[in-house]
């Protein structure tokens, strides 16, 4: 068992970062990923294949590090699916900015079509030249700003293609593409598959027939203390909180405007202890907004 302070650094301590996925301990889920060089895959540390030899592994901190290497998502442990690391520093004042860059790349409403238009617009908001943001960006996550939200883009349909039956053509317009032709383009030359192929694969066999999303948190994390604070601020009308031995979840009425359109409905949130992650539910209204959901719920 490694120490609770123990946090793997993939920039440093390539060692330290295989102890722990051979640990296979939860605690460490996002922290970073395995690229296994043989197999051209990339995987979350708690992935239950078998382990893969010392020297076939490279580890990276994002996902799109290792897909800006050419390694593709494993459909076994998903790494969608992997709780997201909190993006803040304290230390310089480049690190922070390029932290609180890769925040706004992580919020839906950034994710309209990469045709040249997000960077100023992220430059703008932060107060520095487009240049300057690439650079400081590249130098501390290795990756260009528009190569991270691609990651992030490709990753949220891809869950979306697994975990639910929303047409593709639905999917590829709320996860930032402005048509399905360049959606298919991407994901192809990204993942090696289509998405109809994908939904055909094994990252689709355990998708129910109602819209149910799930949502990993990273161990330990006290569910029961949750459920209670929860409970005890609980708004009525609007929201109903279950606290009890055999279930624990949260669901609301959500109202939120994009644009001219208010989207309006609800969502349930549920505990699943023993896997370690949240199931999200929600109604066919808000739909269009899924990522911006997922993301809040995170």
């Amino acid at each position: 068992m490694l120490p609770t302070d123990f946090t793997p650094n993939p920039d440093s301590d390539d060692d330290a970062c295989y102890r722990a996925m051979l640990a296979r301990d939860a605690r460490f889920d996002g922290c970073f990923f395995t690229g296994v060089t043989s197999t051209g895959i990339y995987c979350r540390p708690v992935c239950a294949v078998k382990p893969p030899k010392r020297e076939n592994c490279r580890f990276f901190g994002h996902p799109a590090q290792a897909e800006s290497a050419g390694f593709r998502p494993c459909l076994r442990c998903r790494p969608e699916l992997a709780p997201h690391k909190l993006v803040w520093s304290m230390q310089d004042a480049t690190n922070i900015l390029a932290h609180q860059a890769a925040r706004m790349l992580d919020e839906p409403e950034a994710w309209t079509d990469a045709d040249g238009s997000v960077l100023p617009a992220l430059a703008a908001r932060l107060g520095v030249s487009d240049r300057h943001l690439r650079r400081i960006f590249e130098t501390h996550f290795s990756v260009s700003p528009l190569q991270y939200l691609q990651t992030r883009r490709l990753l949220t349909a891809k869950q979306l293609l697994a975990d639910t039956q929303l047409p593709v053509a639905q999917i590829a317009l709320v996860s930032g593409f402005a048509s399905v032709r360049r959606f298919n383009t991407v994901f192809v030359a990204r993942y090696g598959l289509n998405p109809s192929q994908l939904r055909r694969s094994g990252a689709a066999t355990e998708r129910v027939q109602s819209l149910a999303i799930p949502l990993g948190y990273r161990p330990p994390y006290d569910v029961a203390a949750m459920g209670a604070f929860l409970a005890q601020r609980q708004v009525n009308a609007i929201e109903k909180i279950a606290n009890s031995a055999g279930e624990i979840s949260a669901s609301r009425t959500f109202s939120i405007k994009i644009g001219s359109t208010t989207h309006t409905g609800w969502l349930r949130a549920e505990f699943v202890p023993e896997r370690h992650h949240v199931v999200l539910q929600v109604s066919d209204s808000l739909h269009g907004v899924l990522p911006l959901l997922i993301r809040r719920v995170r």
